[in-house]
């Protein structure tokens, strides 16, 4: 990579590394797989970024790369593995922060959706992305975003209204 690219390259990073962290954080709902991803998505920038940057939108480019990351990473077999992270006796260290939404239910309820309509919902509402994008990157048709998006939001309406089939106030 000539110098000049380099320091494009550099400063695009830059200027987005975060932003690729919480889109990765989102689909996978675990940092240090985020941090993962966004490191396999940038090394894979650095190797195609002179291909990469003539491309129209490089940001919708790039977040695709990230989901294809994530897509790929939940096919290998070590990943099936699940770890706990419930820690007895745990403190909250926050407990009053103003939000709209509760974020750790949303969460819970993205991490229940199946992989693919978890990738549209994040694509087409966090990222803000229409559906000609969110098609183009995950390699489906605009019909099939917009019946996965809808179906997303659906089964996320109804798991907040009813989570695990308990009644509300047992998951206030």
């Amino acid at each position: 990579m000539r110098r000049a690219d380099e320091e494009e390259y550099r400063q695009f990073v830059a200027a987005r590394l975060e932003p690729l962290r919480r889109t990765a954080y989102l689909l996978c709902r675990d940092w240090h797989t985020a941090d993962d991803l966004v490191s396999i998505t940038i090394g894979k920038l650095y190797r195609h970024w002179r291909r990469v940057r003539a491309v129209e939108n490089v940001d919708a480019y790039v977040r695709g790369m990230l989901t294809n990351a994530w897509l790929d990473e939940r096919r290998r077999p070590w990943r099936r593995e699940r770890s706990v992270d419930e820690l007895p006796d745990e403190v909250d260290l926050h407990p009053a922060e103003p939000t709209l939404a509760d974020r750790e239910m949303l969460l819970d309820l993205l991490g229940q959706l199946p992989a693919r309509r978890r990738a549209v919902v994040v694509l087409r509402f966090y990222c803000d992305m229409s559906v000609e994008e969110t098609a183009g990157i995950l390699g489906i048709s605009n019909g099939t975003v917009k019946s996965q998006a809808a179906r997303g939001l659906d089964a996320l309406r109804a798991l907040a209204t009813n989570p695990a089939g308990r009644p509300r106030e047992e998951w206030a």
